[in-house]
């Protein structure tokens, strides 16, 4: 794998962290009620999507690793275009549902690469 994609995902990975230290302990009234917390949740969603396009760009075979690649940068640029529509609920639902398995998944990816480096 690429410095260049391994970085990336990195990036995913601490993105991912970020968001789960920002809602630990809280429910969805907090979150919705919070624009600051939605704002930040948000903008880590942003660098999510982005860094998972380019670490694909740096190593294409990531987007067949990692499940739902194209919907999280999709999510990515619905984010940013779409910021006056962004669905609070749903966006809970994929901090409460998915975000686990995605940062499994990435450290799952790091760990075979730095075997592989070795």
């Amino acid at each position: 794998m690429t410095n260049e994609a391994k970085k990336r995902l990195l990036d995913v990975a601490n993105a991912c962290e970020a968001i789960a230290e920002f809602v630990a302990g809280i429910d969805f009234t907090i979150y919705e009620n919070n624009r600051l917390l939605r704002s930040a949740v948000e903008r880590q969603f942003e660098i999510i999507g982005e860094a998972l396009n380019k670490a694909g760009a740096a190593e294409a075979s990531l987007s067949a690793q990692i499940p739902e690649f194209h919907r999280i940068v999709g999510l990515r640029n619905r984010l940013i275009h779409g910021y006056d529509n962004v669905d609070d609920e749903i966006l809970w639902d994929i901090v409460q549902s998915k975000l686990g398995p995605l940062k499994a998944r990435i450290d799952g990816i790091l760990r075979e690469a730095e075997k592989i480096d070795r």
